[in-house]
């Protein structure tokens, strides 16, 4: 049996004035969707000693992550951190564990980021269980309520998740929205925008001209085998006709199609390479090319679509995506060498056994994306005038380096052998994101780190599952903090939330050179934060310049981005770092070191962090 994520009619909205509860609320936090961005907030908020409860409206946890997308999007190793960086390597230690560090499994795994979907959800299982104040409940949702306070404060008091059999309400001091739809933040009535904007909303160069609904097209990502022993034959989908998909024939015959599967151009699906451990693939659309496995404009209704709705999309993307496979491998009218490749193919035997091998989840790229404090922009990942990084953010509380990336929202010409409109694939440097995506404008125990505040353009460098999870990662160390401090998000101390960041091990700015556990991280991240390394090198002179190509897209660390701890300090340097030290941390210029030809970048960053901690 198949099921949709997040299945959830907002409009069912219960906007009841409610006296405060005289019990307190069962939880301190609730998380609603176990996304991997929902994983990352309830455990850090757990950390932090809160009462959590995780609700996840299908009956798998870990989004898409355990739901197929099993090759991670980033393009250096370098910008993993915090959550994400700790769920890989405790993905690297299963395969170690399970086949020996020397296997093969550990070298496919590639450092925990290419992983076997039921390997994923095994992490992610035992990440959360070891947390002992983290409840994790799976909960079918049909309908989602919200009861709030509007009379003294926009505050949410309770949700009610609710299907065909049950309902249940639960009482939280602060509300994390991590669904992948901003289905939380739509029904306690926070503003959210479904589509692009126009061009001078923002004044982004990728946005369109005017405003439109086009949202960025959906696909399932297979997970695939040609192993026999694994391999579990492809059948027909409900609703196929076979005149769906004859047309594709032309294509095939053209001679601009080389194969069925392969990477990364001149295939139907694209099978990203290297291969999972065991012998899978993560099978993706293949960007700009002639066929493509992702609908533009057939997601339309999803945002903010009811159960019926959502089972609709899902429905049209299976009868596609399966149609056209099993219309390769069993039509007479394909070609000899086409039909024999894709016959080699078939689903894992040992991967989603309880919906016949095939992923549950659509992969929605885009759906509602909140207005908060804080709209990331096109613009708050682009160069910042004559340096090598990114825009500044002090607010910074998260960071990513993949960029602007989008497969297309519409599509011209027919669906064999048409081309997708809308595409863009925009290099930028490492860049920070601020706090103010998280937070709502007005409701005061919210946050959203998935359906997070930005427009089209900016939610295309922030939609990546590593950036998700710092999103996220954040989120619940902000929420701790809140109720700590008995505080509306919007108020959080945000030197002290980066600072429990850094702890634990999150980054806020991008570094080749200083990763979590070097001894100086927390004094590097927070310096960065305050512009220390801003102006330590010029704009390349190609943009968006990354370190050597090491497979695909990924790539060795960023070149104009290392800290260089060992070099030594020269006077300019040293004049603008002094008085940095004065201004973030209050420090006296006389008890500061001199650039004295001896000493170091990291000697001066030592001394800061000893002198700061004191005063």
């Amino acid at each position: 049996m198949f099921f949709v994520r997040s299945v959830v009619c907002w409009m069912t909205l219960a906007a009841v004035a409610m006296a405060q509860p005289t019990a307190p609320p069962a939880f301190d936090v609730c998380v609603y969707g176990a996304t991997p961005g929902g994983i990352a907030a309830a455990i850090s908020a757990a950390k932090q000693g809160q009462r959590v409860i995780l609700l996840e409206p299908t009956n798998r946890i870990g989004g898409l992550v355990t739901s197929g997308l099993s090759h991670t999007d980033f393009h250096s190793f370098e910008s993993l951190t915090g959550s994400f960086l700790d769920f890989a390597q405790r993905v690297e230690a299963h395969y170690t564990k399970e086949y020996g560090k020397d296997s093969p499994q550990v070298k496919a795994c590639f450092r925990g980021t290419f992983a076997e979907p039921k390997v994923n959800l095994l992490v992610f299982e035992q990440m959360l269980a070891e947390q002992k104040n983290i409840v994790v409940r799976k909960f079918e949702t049909q309908t989602l309520q919200v009861n709030y306070e509007p009379i003294k404060h926009p505050e949410i008091q309770s949700i009610r998740v609710s299907n065909t059999l049950s309902f249940e309400t639960i009482q939280a001091k602060i509300f994390i929205d991590a669904s992948y739809e901003g289905d939380l933040l739509a029904v306690a009535g926070v503003p959210f925008h479904v589509g692009r904007e126009a061009r001078a909303k923002y004044n982004e160069s990728l946005a369109p001209e005017a405003e439109d609904k086009e949202l960025q097209a959906y696909n399932f990502r297979w997970c695939m085998t040609k192993t026999p022993a694994n391999r579990v034959t492809p059948v027909a989908p409900p609703g196929y006709k076979r005149e769906d998909f004859v047309g594709i024939i032309d294509v095939l015959n053209s001679g601009k199609i080389e194969r069925v599967f392969g990477y990364p151009s001149k295939c139907l699906f694209k099978a990203q390479t290297p291969p999972l451990p065991n012998d899978k693939y993560d099978i993706n659309d293949v960007s700009r090319e002639i066929v493509r496995l992702s609908l533009p404009g057939k997601n339309q209704e999803w945002p903010e679509g009811d159960a019926a709705a959502r089972k609709r999309v899902f429905d049209e993307h299976r009868r596609d995506q399966e149609g056209l496979l099993y219309f390769l491998q069993n039509d007479d009218a394909v070609p000899a060498k086409f039909r024999d490749e894709a016959r080699q193919w078939g689903w894992c035997k040992d991967e989603f056994t309880e919906t016949n091998h095939l992923p549950p989840q659509l992969y929605v790229r885009e759906a509602r994306r909140m207005i908060g404090q804080h709209v990331f922009v096109q613009q708050d990942s682009e160069y910042a005038p004559g340096d090598a990084r990114a825009v500044l953010h002090p607010t910074a509380i998260a960071m990513g380096e993949y960029g602007n990336n989008c497969h297309g929202t519409a599509h011209d010409g027919p669906r064999w052998g048409g081309k997708h409109t809308g595409e863009f694939y925009n290099p930028v440097p490492p860049y920070q994101i601020p706090y103010g995506v998280l937070v709502p404008k007005e409701v005061t125990n919210l946050l959203v780190p998935v359906a997070a505040s930005s427009s089209h353009v900016g939610f295309c460098a922030l939609r990546l599952e590593p950036i998700w999870m710092s999103l996220g990662q954040a989120a619940g160390h902000a929420a701790a903090l809140a109720n700590k401090h008995n505080t509306p998000v919007q108020k959080v101390n945000i030197t002290v939330l980066q600072a429990n960041l850094v702890a634990d091990r999150s980054a806020l700015i991008y570094t080749s050179d200083v990763p979590p556990g070097h001894k100086m991280f927390a004094i590097v991240q927070e310096w960065g934060a305050h512009g220390g390394f801003h102006g330590l090198q010029p704009t390349p002179a190609k943009r968006g310049q990354r370190g050597k190509n090491l497979h695909g897209q990924y790539f060795e660390a960023w070149p104009d981005h290392f800290v260089e701890l060992d070099k030594v300090l020269d006077a300019e340097l040293a004049k603008r770092w002094t008085a940095l030290a004065r201004k973030a941390f209050g420090i006296p210029a006389e008890i500061l070191p001199k650039a004295d030809g001896k000493t170091t970048r990291g000697e001066f960053l030592e001394q800061v962090d000893k002198l700061r901690s004191e005063r």
